[in-house]
């Protein structure tokens, strides 16, 4: 581990629970990735673009469950402007794999 937090600054990243609602090949990013749209329930949608092509397709995404931090300030990524951060396990070969709940929850549910 690189660095310790404290109890406030880990309490400062806010993770949330959305479902993905579009996912399409990210074709003007640098890295294979794809464009995302998540509902957020009351705190809206939002688009962001993850690297994931290597284990999902985008017909496997809709519908699915995801948790994400949804507080850090938007980002540029090629022609969209990123909004929140999906969350995923790297695997041996930079693979990752979504962290999602086991169960269905309520889109917006706070992870802490």
């Amino acid at each position: 581990m690189d660095g310790v937090l404290t109890w406030d600054d880990f309490t400062k990243v806010e993770m949330r629970v959305g479902t993905i609602v579009s996912a399409e090949e990210f074709k003007e990013a640098r890295n294979p990735a794809y464009k995302l749209v998540i509902d957020f329930g009351e705190f809206g949608l939002k688009k962001t673009s993850a690297q994931i092509t290597s284990l999902y397709q985008p017909s496997d995404l809709i519908d699915k469950q995801i948790i994400a931090v949804v507080n850090f300030p938007p980002k540029q990524i090629a022609n969209i402007m990123s909004e929140c951060l999906v969350l995923g396990a790297l695997g041996n070969n930079k693979d990752v794999t979504l962290l999602h709940p086991d169960l269905k929850v309520k889109n917006g549910s706070k992870i802490g």
